[in-house]
């Protein structure tokens, strides 16, 4: 437990009441109506709108998951998420214009664009709150269990008080604010929370005991967990750091804010973006920040911890006020910062305390609209004004909260639940992927993924069955257990594609027109279409999907290259630092030229 100088009080409550005021002044116009208090007008441009989603992914949960990773599978067990940039690019330059296209207030709002009838009318109710309400209160569980333990190691704090504290600012200016008032105090806690894991990077690595990056980088406790790569002799650890992740995990799994083909808030945001190219740009920029840059002071904070806190009973001896069921890996994050002098002590503190409320004040934005748009106005009252929904938002937004919260005294660690969450997404990406492509994926097809993925996770997860196939005798290796679900999911939706009935022309012509996304996949439908003399296509647009992919590519080697460069340059590596950087220039003028293709393709 640490002592708070004045001048980290003043920071920390600086902090708190401007997020406060700019909240409250916002919430004038948010509250006008759902289209205000969910998109602010759709009129946001792309670098407010990347910055944002890059404030939201910096949430208290994610330097302590890196943490987790770090010291017990070293830097290289991050590709667990990292893989998930192939994602994000896809979303840049495929999806993202096709999402503004739409117009929908929620991506879940596109299942009654995309299918039609009593199918897709169940499915968009109960994504709405399979998503919106169990997905999403788990995700902020996860940040606010960070907030949590950040509170019991540094302040000394217990759990229901560091819930009632974190989460009563943060429900007040969200319920308030709407959108609006989450993307501009997103403007303002990027730069508090940035400057925070600098700057404690920075200090820690500057302590005695440690004695710079050439100390930290060759200290015993540290040097065989720096490798990027993982180890190629070990085949265990290659598949399942490396392979998996690369091969099957990115696109075959749903993951809030990695969702295959674009979802959840980085939808809200595209969405929300004045036209096609802002939404491009926004996650573009998003994609860069959040790959490139941002792990590496977290990832030296992790290695920082080994020296001090090589375990977990060193990490008991030091904090012997954490409760036993909140001890894990994760607290070695919280741990570093104590060693923190005043007024950086105070930047810090302030800088987590802005990341858990930008990622909160989206997920609780983001989830009532899901069930004000897609549940409350579908099912409970169609007839309800504008003025009403946004009031129902406002009293979504702190139910959620409080079921977050509730959650969040039950869980452990980080890792625990972005381990879950992931198993109970496997095996669903792939159609949200091609939904958009092929127009023989039906309701059915969505409905029984979810479905499958589900059930086989429970099955393996929590019954004899998981022992019996992957246990330490059983049939397969662990390894296999995630693309297991995804084999048996995917199986079952292609099946069920192929028994169940098409979505009718009506339906199939009205998404063709609406929002044009070419292909062979359709060409079945606008065939027909022209035999039927109904017009749904477009000769002025280009299907630049194919340079989409191309830049997809050649966007992952840039992010990637410059990540590497970075991480290199950091340990010392000049040589292949300096060639990566040469890799990143090039391959950055590449994918430049590719987007003024693409760009000039929708303009």
């Amino acid at each position: 437990m640490i002592s708070l100088s004045n001048l980290d009080l003043i920071i920390i409550f600086s902090l708190f009441a401007i997020i406060l005021f700019v909240g409250i002044y916002v919430g004038r116009t948010s509250g006008k109506n759902t289209n205000q208090y969910f998109l602010s007008g759709r009129n946001m441009p792309w670098w407010l709108l990347g910055i944002s989603m890059v404030a939201t992914t910096f949430s208290t949960d994610t330097p302590n998951l890196v943490t987790d990773i770090v010291r017990t599978k070293g830097v290289s067990g991050n590709w667990v998420w990292w893989a998930f940039l192939i994602t994000g690019l896809l979303t840049v330059f495929v999806y993202a214009k096709l999402w503004r296209k739409s117009e929908v207030k929620t991506d879940i709002e596109f299942y009654e664009l995309r299918y039609g009838g009593k199918p897709a009318r169940f499915l968009r109710g109960f994504r709405a709150v399979y998503l919106g309400v169990l997905f999403n209160v788990l995700a902020m569980a996860g940040v606010t269990l960070a907030a949590i333990k950040i509170g019991q190691v540094m302040l000394g704090l217990s759990p229901v008080t560091t819930v009632v504290i974190a989460g009563l600012i943060t429900v007040v200016f969200s319920a308030i604010g709407g959108f609006k008032g989450v993307v501009y105090t997103d403007f303002i806690l990027f730069f508090i929370a940035m400057a925070g894991a600098f700057g404690a990077a920075y200090y820690i690595v500057g302590l005695p005991e440690i004695g710079g990056l050439e100390s930290l980088i060759s200290h015993d406790n540290v040097k065989d967990k720096i490798n990027i790569l993982p180890n190629f002799d070990d085949t265990e650890t290659l598949i399942t750091l490396l392979i998996i992740p690369l091969a099957v995990q990115w696109w075959s799994s749903w993951y809030p804010g990695s969702e295959p083909g674009g979802g959840g808030y980085v939808a809200q945001r595209m969405l929300a973006a004045k036209n096609e190219n802002h939404a491009i740009g926004a996650t573009f920029f998003y994609n860069l920040m959040h790959y490139a840059l941002r792990p590496w002071p977290w990832i030296l904070v992790a290695l920082a911890s080994l020296i001090f806190y090589p375990d977990l009973a060193s990490i008991q001896e030091a904090f012997p006020n954490v409760t036993a069921d909140k001890l894990g890996h994760d607290l070695a994050y919280s741990a570093m910062l104590t060693k923190l002098p005043s007024g950086l002590l105070g930047l810090v503190l302030a800088s987590l305390a802005a990341a858990y409320m930008s990622t909160i004040s989206t997920h609780l934005n983001w989830g009532a609209s899901y069930v004000v748009n897609d549940f409350y106005k579908q099912q409970v009252k169609p007839d309800a004004s504008e003025k009403h929904l946004v009031n129902v938002g406002r009293i979504t937004t702190v139910i959620l909260m409080i079921i977050s919260a509730l959650i969040a005294l039950t869980l452990t660690n980080a890792l625990q639940l972005f381990d879950i969450i992931l198993m109970f997404g496997a095996g669903t990406g792939l159609i949200f992927i091609l939904r958009w492509f092929w127009w023989r994926i039906n309701a059915w097809t969505e409905i029984s993924a979810m479905i499958a993925s589900g059930l086989i996770s429970i099955l393996i997860s929590f019954t004899p069955l998981g022992d019996m196939l992957f246990g330490p005798e059983g049939l397969l290796p662990a390894y296999l257990k995630f693309p297991f679900v995804v084999f048996v999911s995917t199986f079952i939706w292609l099946l069920v594609t192929y028994l169940t009935a098409p979505e009718s022309n009506t339906v199939l012509y009205s998404f063709y027109k609406k929002v044009q996304p070419g292909g062979p996949g359709w060409k079945k439908i606008v065939s027909q279409a022209a035999t039927e003399n109904v017009a749904i296509g477009s000769t002025s647009e280009k299907w630049n999907v194919p340079t989409g992919i191309l830049a997809m590519l050649v966007g992952c080697v840039f992010i990637y290259s410059s990540m590497f460069a970075v991480g290199y340059y950091i340990y010392g590596n000049y040589t292949r630092a300096i060639i990566l950087t040469g890799v990143t220039v090039v391959f950055g003028l590449l994918l430049k030229f590719l987007w003024k293709k693409i760009k000039g393709n929708i303009l």
